[in-house]
């Protein structure tokens, strides 16, 4: 890295973005902070006070950017918008595209800065194998999952393409976590034994709570497989697919199965096994490399987070709707429209998109 380089680093007050801003300043880099206020809670006080001591500790600049105007309109709001529509979305892959390496990243190279690192465990690998018009060779950039398998959060950074990932550096991607709290102990920064983040920073205790305290409930008829009513819900931006408590119906148990969105009905079933499913339909595909690969063409998967990587195909994609479908090679529980579906092959994120529908048999 050389030494010239600006790189403003956005720092939560967390051990990872912590560590980062570290890592570059050992490396002899012009680092600046910059703790973004998103949100009003006690998490994003606290968060901006630990952010502001570790910058004093490493001797760097730190500036607050309140963003809490531009945050709710693009991320809370969507998220409620996105849960009327029956839909279970992801807020972390909606702030990553549009606010940490959209409107940060903008104001950071505004700012002057070459770089913006992240504290993500995530990488990216530099390729030069892609010939230009001109016949010279150009820069192209994989984005790779974390060292640490346990903490890669590469399945929230599927939207990012080529223009940004040449701008962003993942600093602590190549660590584990615990290689990440031994350095911020060995940095003497108070954040190394800092808890972890609740994966929604801007709800403070559940999703129902926060979803009973801003859409207004709208009843309807709950009904099994084969039509009968069994129940009434309290509006189907309460409920999402393979949910199982909290239905409120009894002889159970019941899983939420699908939500009739026209007609108000959410449909339930009694057996886990009727949630499995293979196919889905993506949309607002996004490729990292930015063109469509040759189909079909053979992957893994994820659905979610927290699941593991599965085998799968892609069939077909229609490029101009950025719309693609996928048939995985085993069933797969409970696929949520409005979640991420990730594509990898090997370590590499080639794309993903957004559960638009599932295929019933």
């Amino acid at each position: 890295m050389r030494k010239e380089l600006k790189i403003i680093v956005a720092m939560s007050g967390g051990v990872d973005s912590s560590v980062a801003a570290a890592l570059l300043k050992k490396q002899g880099c012009d680092v600046v902070g910059v703790f973004m206020r998103l949100y009003d809670s006690p998490r994003f006080r606290e968060g901006e006070k630990r952010a502001k001591k570790v910058a004093g500790i490493l001797k760097i600049p730190i500036r607050v950017l309140d963003l809490r105007k531009e945050f709710k309109k693009v991320v809370i709001d969507h998220f409620l918008e996105e849960y009327k529509r029956g839909r279970t979305p992801n807020p972390c892959v909606v702030c990553n595209k549009e606010i940490k390496f959209g409107l940060l990243l903008k104001k950071a190279l505004e700012m002057g800065a070459d770089y913006l690192a992240t504290g993500h465990y995530a990488r990216k690998r530099e390729i030069k194998n892609h010939p230009a018009e001109s016949g010279t060779k150009i820069k192209n950039y994989e984005l790779l999952r974390g060292r640490d398998k346990n903490k890669d959060q590469s399945y929230f950074l599927w939207r990012l393409n080529q223009n940004q990932l040449k701008h962003i550096l993942f600093p602590v991607g190549d660590y584990t976590k615990t290689q990440v709290r031994k350095l911020a102990k060995k940095f003497k920064l108070p954040v190394f034994e800092a808890p972890e983040s609740q994966e929604i920073c801007f709800i403070s205790d559940s999703i129902g709570n926060f979803l009973a305290q801003h859409i207004k409930p709208k009843p309807g008829r709950i009904v099994d497989s084969s039509g009968k009513i069994i129940g009434q819900h309290r509006g189907l931006a309460f409920y999402t697919i393979g949910q199982r408590k909290g239905i409120g119906i009894s002889g159970g148990p019941h899983y939420v199965l699908k939500k009739d969105l026209r007609r108000n009905v959410l449909i339930v079933i009694k057996s886990k096994k009727d949630l499995n499913k293979k196919e889905l339909t993506a949309e607002k595909v996004n490729w990292v490399l930015g063109r469509v690969p040759k189909l079909p063409l053979k992957i893994k998967a994820k659905i979610r987070y927290r699941s593991t990587p599965a085998p799968a195909v892609i069939k077909k994609c229609k490029p101009k709707a950025k719309v693609c479908s996928l048939t995985f090679d085993r069933l797969q529980r409970a696929i949520t429209p409005g979640q991420s579906v990730v594509f990898y092959q090997g370590n590499q994120i080639l794309g993903g998109g957004i559960i638009k529908e599932v295929v019933f048999d």
